[in-house]
C-alpha cells in the first residue's frame, strides 16, 4: 500500500478561508502540485448525468456522496499523471477541498500519505461569508452566490467536516491565522511545508 500512497500535504480549513488561493500559489511552486477537489468538480461537463448530479448537490450547498466524491477525483489525479502535470516522485500533492468527512479520509489512505496538514483558522464566520460573495461574483460562481447555501455549508463544515481534524495525528497539524495577508499566510504556510519538502526531496534521493 505505501507504495501506492502518493505524499501529500492537506490544506484544511472553513469555507472562505483561502484554501483554493493558497493551494493556487503553492502550485506554482516547483514541488508542490496542487488538486483542488472543486476545480476537478467544477470540470466536469454540466449537461453530462454525472455533472448534474454534482450540481445538484453542490447547488444545495450538501456534499457529494463520498464514493462519487472520492471516483471523482480519482479520475482527475489519474489524468494529471497521464498528462505529467503531476510527477509523484517530483511532487508533494497538495490536496484542497478534500476530505470533507472522516469516511473520505479513511477511504483516501489507499491514494495518499498526508504529511502535514495545513489548518487555516478564521474565527470570523460574517468576514468569511462576505468573502465567499465575492468570489462569487469575481468567478461567476452561482453556487458561491446565495447567503443561504453559504450558510448551510458552515453548517455541514462543523458538523462533518470539523472531525477530520482528529482522524490526524496532532503533531502533523500546523494551525496557521488566515486573515492575515495572502502574502503573509503564504509565508507561514512555506515555514511549514519546506522542511516537510526537504524531506520528501531526500526520501526519493535514497530511492
Amino acid at each position: 500500500m505505501a507504495d501506492k500512497q502518493k505524499p501529500a500535504v492537506l490544506l484544511f480549513g472553513a469555507p472562505g478561508v483561502g484554501k483554493g488561493t493558497q493551494g493556487r500559489i503553492l502550485g506554482t511552486i516547483p514541488g508542490f502540485f496542487h488538486l483542488s477537489c472543486g476545480d476537478v468538480f467544477r470540470s466536469l461537463d454540466i449537461g453530462s448525468e454525472l455533472g448534474q448530479k454534482v450540481y445538484e448537490f453542490s447547488s444545495q450547498g450538501r456534499l457529494v456522496p463520498d464514493e462519487m466524491t472520492i471516483n471523482i477525483w480519482r479520475h482527475g489525479l489519474q489524468g494529471q499523471i497521464g498528462l505529467t502535470s503531476y510527477k509523484p516522485r517530483e511532487d508533494l500533492l497538495v490536496l484542497d477541498g478534500i476530505p470533507r468527512n472522516v469516511n473520505q479520509a479513511k477511504m483516501l489512505e489507499e491514494d495518499v500519505r498526508v504529511l502535514r496538514v495545513i489548518y487555516l483558522v478564521c474565527s470570523d464566520e460574517i468576514k468569511m461569508i462576505h468573502r465567499i460573495k465575492r468570489r462569487a461574483i469575481h468567478e461567476n460562481r452561482a453556487d458561491d452566490a446565495n447567503e443561504e447555501v453559504i450558510r448551510h455549508r458552515f453548517k455541514v463544515y462543523r458538523d462533518q467536516s470539523e472531525p477530520v481534524l482528529n482522524h490526524y495525528p496532532s503533531e502533523i497539524i500546523s494551525r496557521i491565522e488566515a486573515t492575515a495577508s495572502p502574502a503573509q499566510v503564504l509565508r507561514d504556510i512555506l515555514d511549514v511545508l519546506i522542511p516537510t519538502q526537504d524531506e520528501h526531496f531526500k526520501l526519493n534521493l535514497k530511492r
